[in-house]
């Protein structure tokens, strides 16, 4: 599966922003799907989960409340809707697909067999 990650952008603190990712393929919908975030000079981190049919939701805590996982099984899309954005909250955003069950390991990137691209984010104070 080809993963294309959108909708990043520049954004002053306080605002909202909503990234898409599309997937090719017509598995989307077996597949679990995560996104992940690496801001500058750090090692990339777990952000969100949603099962295959969203059923199940996991966020890191300190994006619990601010950030929203869903998805469009119809139209093969992941989203991620970011709201009260911090300048923290700057780095390059990844989707990524998991085609096994993930258990308890949600946040482990080696889980996930797929990646897009990655959409930047900037937050401005």
């Amino acid at each position: 599966v080809q993963l294309q990650a959108s909708g990043g952008g520049l954004v002053q603190a306080g605002g909202s922003l909503r990234l898409s990712c599309a997937a090719s393929g017509r598995a989307f919908s077996s597949y679990n799907m995560g996104w992940f975030r690496q801001a500058p000079g750090k090692g990339r981190e777990f952000v969100a989960t949603i099962s295959w049919n969203g059923g199940n939701l996991y966020y890191v805590g300190s994006m619990k409340g601010r950030f929203t996982i869903s998805r469009d099984n119809a139209k093969n899309t992941v989203y991620l809707q970011m709201n009260s954005l911090k300048p923290e909250d700057t780095a390059v955003y990844y989707c990524a697909a998991a085609p096994d069950r993930l258990g308890t390991y949600y946040d482990r990137e080696d889980k996930y067999r797929y990646w897009g691209q990655g959409t930047e984010v900037t937050v401005s104070s």
